[in-house]
This record gives C-alpha cells, structure tokens and sequence, in this order.
C-alpha cells in the first residue's frame, strides 16, 4: 500500500460519478428510522452528504443507493425539505457490496470515467478532499481518503493483545474514488464476506491502493453521540 499523498494538480475531467450508499439500518443508534435520515441541524444526514457532492467543483453525477423500503419516505423527505440537488434514486443491494454493484451497473462504460464511492452517513467530507479524489484517481487510477490513526493500537489474536506501531496504521474514510473501469472490473469477481469497503475490493482484484490525506472532521455517523459532535463541528464553520 501506498504512502498518503496529498498533490492536487491536474485538471478535473467532466466524466465524473458518485455513488453514495445510504443501505444500512442504523440499528446501532437505537433509533427508529435508518440514521441517514436522522436530523442535523434541522435537515437529514443525507442531504448534507448529497449537498457536499454537488456543491463541489468536480460536478459529479450523483447515485443514491438506497433500500426500496424507503424510497418512499426519501422523497416525502425531499418534499418536506424543499430538497432539489439532482440525484438518482436507485435500489440497494443485500450487502453494501451488492448496493455499490448496483450503482456501477447504472454508469455506461466510459475510458475516462472516474467515481467515487461515499458512505451516506458521513455529512462533514470536506468539498476539497472531494475533489482531490477525482483529481488523484484520475492520474493514479484510485485515491481512498485516510487518516493517521491518533490512538494507539493493539491487535488482539488468540485472547493475547500485541501492540502495533501506530505511524503505520492509517484509518480508512470515504470517499473512495476509482477510475471507473478499474473498479467495474474489480466487482466482477463477485462477493466475499470479508470486504468492508470498496478498497478492498479493488485489492482483491490486484489493484496497488493509493492513500490520500482525509481529515478528522470527516466522522461517520454510527452512534448516537455523533450526530452532536457533527453539529458541534458544523456550527463552528465560518458562514460561506
């Protein structure tokens, strides 16, 4: 695996896609509703996401990955927020596997194509790190976004715990943003439990991942105090 790069110099191409999985049930936030929907700072986690996509400079098309269930519910949400930024609304997958799978299937195939998969629920991702990922991958066929781990790590194995160096170990974020082509390619090889994320995927498949500079304020959305630490870093934001 690469080292974590942070050179942004070419220029955005015009073939650029998002598919942004939004498939879990939040069970882990014991709320009722999935927590993309959960409310941040009045509006759905799930707008914000969409939103950082569209209001970046890359322009990607946008694919909303999301079970049938609540397609629904999605679109009276969209009603109700008088939410407009253009996105298509797709089903999602058995697993998070299968939902990006089916994003991908709805991209036509195009040499010059470049997507990038996002996590539904993680609404802070900084438009320039967005950005920086279509560039990077589209020189370098991919760029995953990650941060350097600031706790210290220990592995555990046969209920013995060894400690593990931490400048080593990096923590993986989203989006992770392919050329298009590379990773279709990558999903044809069909579904294995212990994929956790679209890099290994594409690892799997003999891809070399490149890691780009995240940042900390890109949280994910799983527990109930998340949603306050997300709206603590929001209404720090200076206003656009």
């Amino acid at each position: 695996m690469s080292s974590l790069s942070t050179t942004h110099h070419s220029p955005l191409t015009t073939h650029n896609h998002a598919i942004i999985v939004a498939g879990g049930s939040g069970t882990r936030m014991g709320a009722t509703i999935p927590k993309q929907f959960l409310l941040l700072n009045g509006k759905p986690v799930l707008m914000h996401t969409i939103e950082a996509f569209h209001n970046c400079k890359a322009q990607p098309h946008i694919i909303l990955v999301l079970n049938t269930d609540f397609h629904t519910y999605w679109q009276q949400l969209c009603a109700d927020h008088n939410f407009t930024v253009p996105h298509q609304l797709i089903k999602g997958g058995e697993t998070r596997f299968h939902s990006v799978k089916n994003g991908l299937d709805r991209i036509p195939d195009d040499i010059n194509a470049v997507v990038a998969v996002q996590d539904a629920v993680r609404p802070l991702t900084d438009k320039e790190i967005i950005d920086r990922s279509f560039t990077y991958a589209l020189e370098h066929d991919n760029a995953i976004v990650a941060v350097k781990s600031r706790d210290s790590i220990r592995q555990v194995q046969n209920g013995r715990s060894v400690s593990l160096l931490r400048d080593d170990i990096y923590l993986i974020q989203t989006p992770q943003t392919f050329r298009l082509s590379q990773l279709k390619k990558a999903y044809e090889h069909g579904y294995d439990a212990k994929f956790t994320d679209d890099a290994s995927v594409a690892e799997q498949s003999g891809m070399a991942i490149n890691l780009i500079e995240g940042n900390y304020k890109n949280i994910k959305i799983t527990f109930p105090e998340d949603i306050a630490i997300a709206e603590a870093i929001l209404n720090k934001k200076p206003s656009a």
